[in-house]
């Protein structure tokens, strides 16, 4: 594996408070050699496992602290295959972490600046225990889906010799319909200066997805894709009242999905409770119809619509529909 420069990171905020002490992050430039090749090593070894789907190298490399999320870890991994299927493992970041003056977890953010301080990371933990930590990113270089990857490092110093172990996985979808997340937020801006606001929303969301794979750190040039994104005029707010000729459905939430390697939304709306199957579907298929009467333009960018049927509380998944099938 190999180091692979970029001059920008896109990922998502997730806001945290800050902790009480000091915690340290030095960045893949900074990084003393022993420690750059330690975690080179590392992170090539464990993404190649990812590629090859060796569990038993994953398994073996698992923090004890999170042995008992080793079933998910695994399913995460399995689910992933076909988005790094035909790549290379590729590193393009790391970012060395120290919070071993924390005496108890807390919610922790790591301020990971280059050397002139012109550019800052911020990387965001949750109930992060004392220790010391490493967030690798990379991809796998070459696959037709893009599989972006993301591994959190923990420092295990009983281990004998000392070593870093896996703390966390993460895999997502780069490319979605030979496109990757540069190109959403380029179309995005496009949509939003062409009187979609709604494509252009959840066009904004599908390319933050795709840039990184975690939603844990934030950069300088997130932060102006969310600006971008927020002085959309007319954009989606929920919840959404949908007129349909004689009815009104309630749409109370929409959201990117890409489980099936699409890009598709997602669209949760208040059902009248038939149980009846087929009753569901058709009530399903009105509700997506009447959604892209009302947005005509959802239509031409998007794979589309999964129908979620919400009810006293329950969430039923009914159907995916592709954009040609919904009347």
């Amino acid at each position: 594996m190999r180091f692979c420069g970029k001059g920008w990171i896109a990922v998502i905020l997730l806001a945290a408070p800050v902790a009480g002490f000091a915690a340290t992050c030095t960045t893949q430039a900074e990084l003393q050699p022993q420690d750059r090749n330690a975690l080179a090593s590392a992170g090539e070894r464990l993404s190649e496992a990812i590629l090859q789907q060796n569990y038993s190298v994953l398994q073996t490399a698992l923090s004890p602290a999170v042995a008992q999320d080793w079933q998910g870890i695994h399913g995460a991994v399995e689910d992933a295959a076909p988005l790094v299927k035909g790549g290379q493992a590729q590193l393009q970041a790391v970012y060395l972490l120290d919070a071993t003056q924390a005496t108890v977890p807390a919610d922790t953010q790591f301020f990971c600046s280059n050397a002139s301080g012109s550019l800052t990371v911020t990387i965001t933990m949750h109930a992060l225990p004392p220790g010391k930590y490493a967030v690798v990113l990379g991809d796998a270089a070459g696959a037709p889906l893009g599989g972006q990857i993301g591994l959190v490092l923990v420092w295990d110093p009983t281990a004998q010799p000392a070593q870093w172990r896996l703390g966390g996985v993460s895999i997502r979808q780069g490319i979605l319909d030979g496109h990757d997340g540069v190109w959403y937020w380029s179309r995005a801006r496009a949509l939003a200066e062409n009187g979609a606001p709604w494509s252009a929303w959840f066009s904004y969301d599908m390319a933050h997805y795709m840039l990184l794979p975690f939603d844990f750190i934030s950069s300088p040039n997130l932060d102006k894709l969310l600006h971008e994104q927020s002085q959309i005029k007319g954009g989606p707010e929920f919840p959404y009242s949908l007129p349909d000729g004689p009815r009104t459905w309630k749409i109370d939430a929409m959201a990117i999905d890409t489980s099936l390697r699409e890009p598709d939304l997602a669209v949760t709306y208040d059902s009248l409770g038939i149980a009846d199957p087929g009753a569901e579907r058709t009530e399903a298929t009105a509700v997506l119809s009447a959604l892209l009467k009302a947005h005509p333009k959802l239509r031409d960018n998007f794979h589309g619509l999964w129908a979620f049927a919400s009810r006293d509380g329950k969430l039923t998944p009914i159907f995916e529909l592709p954009m040609a099938k919904i009347p």
